[in-house]
């Protein structure tokens, strides 16, 4: 049976500039950072005190061996591929989540203050207070502060 989620992965362009933003600007911490023989990179992190659960940080493209060991795409299809996700990201058509918080207000000012971008302020809504961020590659997430808080 399953009892839970452990790992979700957010598609980055840069793992570097990634491991940046969600440690140097979100504050998370890093949970593995280990590059294979094959140069695939395995970078995880989370927020400080989560451990169950890790955002695995995924270079758009870099399972491509892998699809090709399984018989799928030709290189210049995955190729293809992996600009066409290239290009969505850029263009903000991923929402990756929502993080929660606190005190959404204290949160983006702290956010803010460190280069963060937001798309909108903290508003009230009806299940909390919410501002939406993204990160360098167009990821956008919602910053929630529960009703319950």
């Amino acid at each position: 049976m399953i009892q839970r989620m452990s790992h979700a992965t957010i598609y980055v362009l840069d793992q570097d500039q990634a491991k940046d933003f969600y440690v140097g600007k979100l504050g998370f911490e890093v949970k593995v950072d280990q590059s294979l023989p094959s140069g695939f990179r395995w970078l995880t992190v989370a927020p400080k005190g989560q451990s169950d659960l890790e955002i695995i940080l995924m270079k758009v493209g870099s399972g491509g061996d892998f699809v090709k060991m399984k018989g799928g795409n030709s290189e210049e299809s995955a190729k293809k591929d992996i600009d066409a996700m290239a290009a969505l990201l850029k263009k903000g058509w991923f929402s990756a989540g929502a993080f929660r918080t606190a005190d959404c207000r204290k949160t983006f000012a702290e956010l803010k203050a460190k280069g963060v971008e937001f798309v909108s302020e903290p508003k009230d809504q009806f299940y909390g207070v919410e501002a939406v961020f993204k990160d360098p590659f167009g990821n956008w997430f919602s910053l929630t502060q529960p009703k319950n808080y």
